[in-house]
C-alpha cells in the first residue's frame, strides 16, 4: 500500500511530520492530520487496487487472470462448507501506538462471502472492506476478538513513512527494530503477507 500512495501525498505526509517536529506548538495537530490522511488514503487505495485487479470491465484474457488471482489469493476448499469452498475472511486492524497519531485502518477481506460474484462474474466491491477509524472505535474492534484476527501496529506514522524508503523491510526486520509489533493470530500475518506479494506480482505484470 505504501509504494503505491501517490507522490505528493507522500510528500504532504512526510513535510506535515518534519514540520511537527520543528514546531513543539503544532506538533500534536499536524501528526493528527497526517494520521488521519494516511488512513482514509491507505483505506481508499486498498479497495481501489483490489477492484482493478479483478473488475468485471476487462477482456477474456484479463478476466481469466483476475479469476486466478482470486481464486488463489481468497477460495478455500473446506469439505464442510456446503459448497465445497469457502472464502479467506481475515480481518486486520493498522494502527500506530500513538492515539494522538489518529492512524486507524480496518481491513476485512470478503466480508459478505454471498455478495462475491454477480451474475457469475466476481464483484469487486465486496472482495474486500477498508476503512479509516477513530481511536475510539478501533479501540473497541481491538478488543472484540470476534471482530479482529491480527493487529499491525506500528511505532508511529514515521515508522511507517519510513517504509516508503525502506519498501524490502521484512516484518521480522521490523519487529526486532521494534517498529511494529502484532497482536493476535499470526498464522494471518503470513496470509495477509502472502496476498500483498500476489498484488504486487499481478500490478507488476
Amino acid at each position: 500500500t505504501i509504494p503505491a500512495l501517490p507522490e505528493g501525498i507522500l510528500q504532504l505526509l512526510a513535510s506535515g511530520v518534519k514540520a511537527g517536529e520543528r514546531d513543539g506548538t503544532l506538533a500534536g495537530l499536524i501528526d493528527r492530520g497526517a494520521g488521519t490522511l494516511l488512513a482514509h488514503g491507505m483505506a481508499r487505495l486498498i479497495e481501489l487496487g483490489f477492484g482493478f485487479l479483478v473488475c468485471d470491465d476487462l477482456d477474456v484474457v484479463k478476466k481469466t487472470r483476475a479469476r486466478a488471482f482470486f481464486d488463489e489469493n481468497f477460495v478455500m476448499n473446506d469439505p464442510e462448507a456446503e459448497s465445497g469452498v469457502r472464502y479467506y475472511q481475515g480481518k486486520f486492524l493498522i494502527r500506530t501506538s500513538k492515539p494522538e497519531d489518529d492512524m486507524n485502518v480496518y481491513i476485512r477481506f470478503c466480508p459478505d462471502s454471498d455478495r462475491l460474484f454477480d451474475g457469475g462474474d466476481i464483484d469487486p466491491r465486496h472482495i474486500v472492506k477498508a476503512e479509516a477509524l477513530t481511536e475510539e472505535e478501533a479501540e473497541q474492534i481491538e478488543r472484540d476478538p470476534e471482530r479482529i484476527d491480527l493487529v499491525i501496529r506500528f511505532k508511529d506514522i514515521k515508522a511507517i513513512l519510513g517504509l516508503i524508503e525502506r519498501p524490502d523491510a521484512g516484518p521480522v526486520q521490523l519487529l526486532l527494530e521494534n517498529q511494529v509489533q502484532l497482536t493476535g493470530n499470526f498464522g494471518h500475518m503470513f496470509k495477509f503477507g502472502a496476498i500483498g506479494k500476489n498484488v504486487q506480482l499481478a500490478l507488476d505484470s
